[in-house]
């Protein structure tokens, strides 16, 4: 499938992409522009951004940024576009059904949807301009621009004073993944986190990768002009290994508090299809509720947390942190083995591992990775020891958009030919077919299809 073809399965919300203009701490607006701005953290709205000289162009104009970021935002037809689509998704026939079975009013205008499916800032931090049916708007991510939208884009203007006067430094990863896990996994904001309620009445399963929805998402060049305005050009395999950590970092740290659950913890937490599956044994897609997992020491039966996150951070910590990578293994099996044995361990068990993997997160964003660590990380996820944890449709659909990722990132630097990449591009994307549908995952399949992978790419030069 590829990156050109992974959004006919990723089914919800892509990422928030990297930032606009970068320009003036002291800078004023040119003459003849509207004097806008000078209140921080106010939302002005979609609108604001969008005159033709600004990023609103029908086609990249080629200069300093594309200037055609809202047609890109706006796209109807493509991942590219699905930010601005966010807010009409409340109002289909499926938005409304989940929120009258959850009782929460209409859709469009319930807090619960909003704060994911629209731009979550308050009404008191709300421009004339803006408008909730935009959306997850520009400053949903970027941060609200009444700070800094009159001196970005003047002459002079420098990235580091956009980000003093309230500009999210989206171009750091770490910043990325955190802005983006609000809504693509949740948050301790009121109303950010999509609980196993919310998709018991229908809401998609979500799942997050940060470098490949940042690809889906882009409307920026990382050319010679936007690293000359002193913004980060972090790299694919960066961006994914910062990405996991968050990612991992930010479930274990909501877990604790919301642990307590009546009989059972909140369900959203751990793997879905252990329980979501056909149950009548003649069935051609039967299969038993879970497999041997060498990564998780749990008896039969036990529902698993969802380690799509942690098989991922185990294969990067290895070969790109070393001195964190015994701990984070031996804290994530005694999380594991907490919840098979002792729950009431596992909050305090959990905030253990979310500080291992928020010191892998730092380690991560100051490496550089080499080739030959890319690679390594790549053995290890798809034909290595950490193959054998691909028990679950959720650890396999990470291993491929990992494969992915990391391929794309070897070509982007030069490391791998696209000639030769193009002769690997069939075997990923039969690996992509083994997790299509979750109902007929077979993790065999999913195992051997991403083995082939790995040996083809152990061939390249």
């Amino acid at each position: 499938m590829g990156r050109g073809r992974a959004t006919g399965w990723i089914g919800f919300v892509g990422l928030a992409a990297a930032l606009g203009l970068a320009m003036a701490a002291q800078a004023q607006a040119p003459k003849g522009e509207p004097p806008v701005g000078g209140r921080t953290g106010v939302h002005e709205g979609v609108a604001t951004c969008s005159g033709s000289s600004c990023h609103s162009r029908p086609a990249p104009s080629g200069l300093t940024v594309r200037q055609n970021e809202l047609i890109t935002w706006q796209d109807p037809h493509s991942e590219a576009g699905a930010h601005s689509r966010a807010w009409r998704v409340l109002t289909t026939a499926r938005g409304e059904a989940i929120a009258q079975k959850l009782g929460i009013g209409p859709a469009e205008k319930a807090p619960a949807c909003l704060a994911c499916h629209a731009d979550p800032a308050p009404a008191g931090e709300r421009g004339a301009r803006f408008q909730i049916s935009d959306g997850v708007g520009c400053e949903a991510c970027h941060g609200g621009s009444g700070g800094w939208i009159a001196s970005h884009y003047a002459v002079g203007a420098t990235h580091a004073a956009n980000i003093a006067r309230g500009m999210v430094a989206l171009d750091e990863p770490k910043a990325r993944a955190a802005k983006c896990l609000n809504c693509h996994f949740g948050s301790a904001e009121k109303d950010q986190f999509v609980t196993h309620q919310i998709m018991a009445a229908g809401h998609p399963q979500l799942s997050f990768e940060l470098d490949l929805f940042s690809s889906l998402q882009k409307h920026y060049d990382f050319d010679a002009d936007y690293a000359s305005r002193h913004k980060q050009v972090p790299g694919g395999v960066k961006t994914w290994a910062v990405g996991q950590a968050m990612a991992l970092d930010r479930m274990l740290t909501l877990y604790g508090p919301r642990a307590p659950g009546g009989a059972f913890p909140e369900f959203s937490f751990f793997d879905c299809q252990s329980c979501h599956r056909t149950m009548a044994s003649n069935d051609p897609r039967w299969r038993p509720a879970s497999e041997a997992n060498p990564g998780r020491p749990i008896p039969v039966g036990q529902p698993p947390f969802n380690d799509e996150n942690m098989i991922m951070l185990s294969a990067a910590a290895k070969v790109a942190a070393p001195a964190l990578a015994g701990r984070f293994e031996a804290e994530s099996r005694a999380f594991h083995e907490a919840l098979a044995k002792n729950g009431a361990l596992a909050p305090q068990r959990a905030a253990t591992l979310a500080a291992t993997c928020h010191q892998l997160a730092d380690a991560f964003a100051a490496k550089s990775f080499s080739r030959a660590e890319t690679l390594a990380i790549f053995q290890d996820l798809l034909g290595g020891e950490g193959a054998r944890r691909y028990t679950d449709f959720s650890g396999a659909t990470q291993a491929v958009m990992a494969a992915d990722t990391l391929l794309n990132a070897l070509v982007a630097d030069g490391a791998i030919e696209r000639a030769a990449y193009a002769r690997v591009k069939p075997d990923l994307d039969r690996a992509y077919q083994t997790v299509r549908d979750p109902n007929a995952f077979r993790p065999a399949e999913a195992r051997a299809a991403l083995a082939q992978v790995a040996e083809k790419v152990r061939g390249l030069k």
